[in-house]
């Protein structure tokens, strides 16, 4: 039996009302050097007290009987139980774990640091009492082994991969998406729910940073530089076909190929023109 199970404890009140009459009476019988009914119910009030249990709002008291599991106590308030159970605190609170960023190597092989941030709660009592020594502690494992398998499925972006559609730096959604059901997959085994995991940071490492940030400027320079040739070519184009179309002048092909290349010069390059003044005749 892997399952959790609601137990149902009495209200505590009356025991505690019990127990403390019990007990003013065993005082009372001292009192009246009464020895001989003084020990069992000094005895009786005494044994009741251990079964008081309090449990908090978003709290769980999980019971146990010589070994064997007879429940879980949700339901926050003042019980009392079988004096002779083990009883193990289990919050049920929301917790919040946002991982140091670790080394790992994407797809392709390249060292990037990545980090996460987790938010889960524990919904299997039994399974976070019985399954695993340390729910907490395997919540902080698993997490890493999650963040180590999902950065091996996908590249840090496509440079080196470029059929690939999603990555890690532009995947979003999708990549959290894969990240949380890879996590509720690994911690299902210990009764914890994951709300919500996110990636929080997400770079890579110091050690190829550097190259990797030029060879980021430098594609940026060649997509602008083509999207400067793609309209200066579309300009030059325009200006041909209106000097053709008003007759304003007319131009062979050695003029052509002049006015475009001083054209292309001008439009393509990344500093101002020099304009030059031309006092002779059109052809010098």
């Amino acid at each position: 039996m892997k399952e959790e199970k609601s137990y149902s404890a009495l209200s505590g009140y009356p025991f505690l009302l019990l127990s403390l009459a019990l007990v003013g009476l065993s005082i009372w019988g001292l009192a009246a050097r009464e020895w001989l009914w003084l020990i069992p119910v000094l005895a009786a009030g005494v044994f009741l007290m251990p079964g008081m249990v309090v449990v908090n709002p978003n709290e769980s008291s999980v019971l146990v009987l010589f070994g064997a599991y007879k429940g879980t106590i949700k339901k926050n308030g003042f019980f009392w139980v079988n004096p002779f159970f083990t009883r193990k605190k289990v919050s049920l609170r929301a917790r919040n774990i946002d991982n140091e960023p670790i080394k790992v190597n994407d797809k392709v092989g390249n060292p990037i640091m990545i980090g996460i941030v987790l938010v889960w709660k524990v919904e299997n009592t039994f399974k976070a009492a019985f399954e695993v020594d340390d729910y907490v502690h395997f919540v902080n494992i698993q997490s890493e082994a999650a963040i180590r398998k999902l950065a091996g499925h996908y590249p840090y972006d496509n440079f080196d991969d470029e059929g690939a559609e999603i990555t890690l730096r532009s995947g979003g959604e999708e990549v959290n998406a894969v990240l949380e059901e890879e996590l509720e997959e690994r911690l299902a085994i210990a009764g914890i729910k994951v709300l919500e995991a996110r990636i929080s940071y997400l770079a890579y490492a110091s050690e190829i940073a550097s190259a990797m940030l030029r060879r980021q400027q430098a594609s940026a320079i060649v997509a602008a530089r083509v999207k400067i040739v793609e309209g200066a070519v579309g300009m030059v184009e325009m200006a041909l076909q209106q000097l053709s179309m008003k007759n304003i002048i007319e131009l062979d092909d050695d003029k052509k190929a002049a006015m475009v290349s001083n054209l292309m010069v001008v439009l393509c390059s990344d500093k101002d023109a020099a304009p030059v003044v031309n006092t002779g005749t059109l052809h010098h």
